[in-house]
């Protein structure tokens, strides 16, 4: 998958990689594709919800053995 963007959130808590996610999906256009990368668990819970709220899809979320993964496709 094609990411346009690519942010690392590792080592930050909530809602620090939500915070920087919005920032950076601020910055692109509709359609493009933002990868964010974290370490806190609730990140998890925490991007469901935030798609849920802001109508970006969430179209990637995998956990790998030291991070979260997470693709938002911006609205």
């Amino acid at each position: 998958m094609h990411f346009d963007k690519e942010i690392d959130t590792s080592g930050l808590n909530c809602p620090l990689p939500i915070l920087k996610a919005k920032k950076a999906l601020n910055d692109l256009n509709s359609g493009q594709l933002l990868k964010v990368t974290a370490t806190d668990p609730g990140a998890w819970r925490d991007f469901e919800a935030f798609a849920r709220q802001t109508g970006h899809e969430l179209v990637l979320q995998e956990k790998t053995e030291t991070s979260f993964v997470f693709g938002l496709k911006r609205r």
